[in-house]
């Protein structure tokens, strides 16, 4: 049935105008507006920051986790000749072989328990950029790279030396006791995660092989960079020997970033209600526009006008509600996007976000949903009314007039 479009935009027009014998079914909409505006805009706000605090966590753990890690469940299974062969087969990546071993590191009274790494440090630096940053360059044997929290737990800095205690018992006349050694500080590390610049320590491979006596070109695990490490890992497994895995750093923090993505999801949902009780003030609008004009709605039926072209007024006048808060909040939800990333209006501690500034990053996908959903409890919202205006009988209503 063709509709008269003119007659239905005049019509719109007429209803949207401010009504003073019926100032509550303006204000509604104004409500109904701005619900919507402000749903939209905490919704993009919200959505950007759980991104950006995803995406710096990630950033994070990709560098201390390194993107893959090789490791062997049969000892002496890692040597230097996996090693040439997977740099033959895979020459776009990198690799740092390492030693490791749990220590406590002691300066005077103060004990922390850490992790200690034999490395190669050119080959380390090549693939962490964090501990590259460490300006390593000391020429002595016995050297380490600490994290800035263990620094401060210990009250030491560059230049300094701490003991560390091994966990191998070395022989001290007729008794034994734990193997130690005085080591000096080189570098001081700064991830941005607390957790990490505690616990980790890094020495070289040759200071490791002489303490511990470790047989050289034997190794514990390989450090992999890969630009691309969810396609390289498929490749890299059916290269491996029996006895040696290899797996990503999403692979070790799974539970981690799963939590997170469900936490989005809840957060999602939970904002969407207020766009929904917004959209409710749509509907009561609507609904009592159709109650106040019923006598107007009957005129026009006897005039001419159709119920498809009644139930048209009706839901176009929910859909441009809704749609300009819409974009209303759109707008919003990009200024305050803006505001949050060059003004340091919160600032978060940096022990444990990983950054001072408050990280925000909308993704386009996240936007889309929240078009999506919002459109779609926008137009539910505007299809009752718009059904109600239609079925006005203009007989009943002219005859009680």
């Amino acid at each position: 049935m063709n509709k008269n479009n003119s007659f239905i935009n005049f019509i719109i027009r007429h209803y949207l105008k401010y009504d003073r014998d019926n100032p509550f079914i303006f204000i509604a909409a104004i409500l109904a507006y701005l619900g919507i505006a402000a749903g939209i805009m905490v919704l993009m706000l919200a959505m950007g920051i759980m991104n950006g605090t995803q995406k710096e966590f990630e950033k994070k753990l990709f560098v201390m986790n390194y993107p893959l890690t090789i490791t062997s469940i049969i000892p002496d299974t890692i040597d230097d000749n996996l090693i040439s062969n997977l740099q033959k087969n895979f020459p776009d990546l990198k690799f740092s072989p390492y030693y490791t071993s749990q220590i406590i590191s002691k300066n005077e009274s103060l004990v922390q328990g850490s992790l200690l790494y034999g490395v190669d440090f050119a080959k380390e630096g090549a693939i962490n950029e964090v501990f590259k940053k460490a300006n390593s360059t000391a020429d002595i044997p016995f050297k380490i790279v600490i994290g800035d929290g263990l620094a401060n737990e210990m009250n030491v800095s560059t230049g300094n030396k701490i003991t560390l205690y091994f966990s191998e018992q070395q022989a001290i006349g007729f008794d034994t006791m734990p193997l130690q050694k005085r080591f000096m500080i080189d570098g001081v590390f700064k991830s941005g995660l607390k957790a990490y610049d505690k616990a980790i320590i890094y020495t070289t491979l040759e200071a490791f092989e002489k303490i511990l006596d470790r047989q050289k070109g034997l190794y514990d695990g390989v450090h992999i960079y890969s630009k691309n490490p969810m396609s390289a890992i498929k490749e890299i497994e059916p290269t491996l020997p029996e006895g040696v895995v290899v797996e990503g750093w999403w692979q070790q923090n799974g539970s981690f970033f799963a939590a997170m993505q469900m936490e989005k999801k809840a957060l999602f949902l939970v904002l969407l209600l207020i766009i929904l009780v917004a959209s409710l003030n749509i509907i009561s609008s609507l609904l009592m526009t159709v109650m106040s004009r019923r006598s107007e709605i009957a005129l026009l039926r006897t005039l001419g006008a159709t119920k498809v072209e009644i139930r048209s007024i009706f839901f176009r006048l929910g859909l441009i509600i809704g749609i300009t808060g819409l974009i209303t909040g759109s707008i919003l939800g990009v200024i305050g996007k803006w505001i949050l990333e060059n003004f340091d209006i919160i600032t978060l501690p940096e022990d444990i976000y990983g950054t001072t500034k408050l990280p925000i990053d909308l993704m386009f996908s996240d936007y889309l949903m929240i078009i999506i959903g919002t459109s779609v409890i926008v137009i539910i919202s505007s299809l009752y009314p718009a059904r109600k205006a239609s079925q006005i009988d203009p007989v009943t209503v002219l005859r009680n007039e």
